[in-house]
């Protein structure tokens, strides 16, 4: 007699994301970037040349459900791979399976490396020799950016393709088929929403398809069920699940710096309004705001600079507020800040200027202190020079000794620092520039023969 604890049970649960996996190309929906007509991906399909490639987008855009497809439309044992639970060895026992494959079956293969991003250099390294041969179509799929996490070997050895956020009307397509399908879906629920929170459904999921299904078939759960027999989810059913729902922020990885240059763009741009929204989404998302502070107090001295110095206390003041306060006290003085920078006179003279020094510094001699600007605390250093001459500007007319020079002599002449027409850098110019004219009028120049 068999003992029914150890039957294995085949019904076993497949949340409604993998149960509605396109399994053909008409199914498919989203990026039609890719695989409308005359677009790379159908053309490639179309001739059945299918090379190694690279699916770069964020989560739940298709990438492996494109995969699998890609297998199947060229009769191509579809192996898959995650890196994230994988290792060279799991890499290894695949090669074998795909070769087994071509040998007894003449069959090729199509290996999908799920999260590619995360496999170090040298597990990147373990896949390029059956890239080059043939053993199989590499397929790997990543929400970082491949320039920057895969290596130039194996990035040379495929084609990268950009998969984009589904827009709204792909959404839902997808949710009427969860809504309709009865084989796969919730049909058999008789579940009927209204267009508002369809389209609520559809906002909420920005753009991601598993996160679309996943908060249909929680709601589904929560749905009144009427006298007929049908069901019918409230808009305050549909709220309590989505109060408790986080906006799709990748702490760390491409959409974090896509939307903290986007706030700095914002600010650089004088648009308050933008540098708000940006802010907000990554508050939103879970971004701390102290790492917003921080950068807040880059952008005061990038791009404010000296046209606004207040713009730079404002910054380290918001920073101090987050800090004693938190959150979400804190965020209004951040807020604060990022509105004043992006208000305030833009200029980047001082970044510029600082750029500039950096590069001659790394490229030029180390050239020596002159002798006038040493110190002399010694008798020594004083017998030989150090001091001497230095010209003591507060002794000076108007504290400053005009002709002296603060610069090795063999670069007495560059200049780094030239303010913008803007904000208080128009009288930082102004007085620049009445200095300059001292110096050239001075009969006491450090180097005459040097042209300021």
């Amino acid at each position: 007699m068999t003992n029914d604890l150890f039957q294995s049970d085949k019904r076993v649960y497949q949340p409604l994301a993998a149960r509605l996996r396109a399994t053909s190309l008409d199914q498919y929906v989203g990026q039609e970037h890719l695989l409308g007509l005359g677009k790379p991906l159908r053309e490639i399909l179309t001739s059945g040349q299918i090379h190694s490639m690279i699916f770069w987008g964020p989560p739940g855009v298709g990438k492996t459900t494109l995969a699998k497809l890609l297998a199947k439309h060229v009769d191509a044992h579809f192996f898959t791979l995650s890196a994230v639970m994988s290792g060279v060895k799991d890499i290894r026992s695949v090669v074998e399976q795909a070769k087994q494959q071509a040998l007894l079956h003449n069959k090729k293969s199509l290996l999908f490396v799920d999260e590619v991003h995360r496999f170090n250099k040298s597990q990147q390294d373990a896949f390029l020799p059956y890239v080059e041969d043939g053993t199989f179509i590499f397929v790997g799929a990543t929400t970082e950016n491949p320039s920057f996490e895969l290596n130039s070997a194996l990035l040379s050895r495929c084609r990268v393709y950009l998969l984009k956020p589904l827009e709204i009307p792909a959404l839902l397509t997808l949710l009427d088929r969860a809504l309709s399908d009865k084989e796969q879906g919730l049909g058999k629920l008789n579940l009927s929403l209204d267009d508002a929170l369809k389209a609520t459904l559809c906002q909420v999921a920005d753009g991601d398809a598993r996160r679309l299904l996943n908060l249909i078939e929680i709601s589904a759960d929560l749905a009144e069920e009427l006298d007929d027999g049908s069901r019918t989810l409230s808009a305050s059913a549909l709220a309590d699940v989505l109060r408790s729902d986080v906006r799709r922020f990748d702490k760390g990885g491409e959409q974090f710096y896509d939307q903290i240059s986007a706030m700095h763009k914002s600010v650089r741009g004088s648009s308050a309004d933008g540098a708000l929204y940006w802010f907000a989404r990554m508050i939103d998302g879970g971004c701390d705001p102290l790492y917003v502070a921080r950068r807040v107090v880059r952008m005061a001295s990038e791009d404010i600079g000296n046209a606004d110095p207040r713009g730079l206390d404002l910054a380290l003041a918001a920073w101090d507020v987050q800090t004693r306060l938190g959150s979400p006290e804190g965020e209004l003085a951040i807020a604060q800040a990022l509105v004043y920078l992006a208000c305030a006179p833009k200029s980047n003279a001082v970044y510029k200027a600082f750029n500039k020094a950096m590069a001659d510094v790394k490229a030029d001699p180390s050239f020596d202190v002159p002798l006038h600007l040493r110190n002399a605390p010694t008798q020594l250093m004083a017998d030989n020079g150090f001091g001497a001459e230095y010209r003591y500007a507060h002794d000076e007319p108007d504290a400053f000794a005009a002709g002296e020079s603060y610069l090795p002599q063999a670069i007495a002449s560059r200049r780094y620092y030239s303010p913008t027409n803007r904000g208080l850098e128009i009288k930082i110019s102004e007085k620049l520039e009445r200095l300059k004219q001292l110096d050239q009028a001075s009969k006491a120049r450090r180097w005459p023969e040097l042209k300021l």
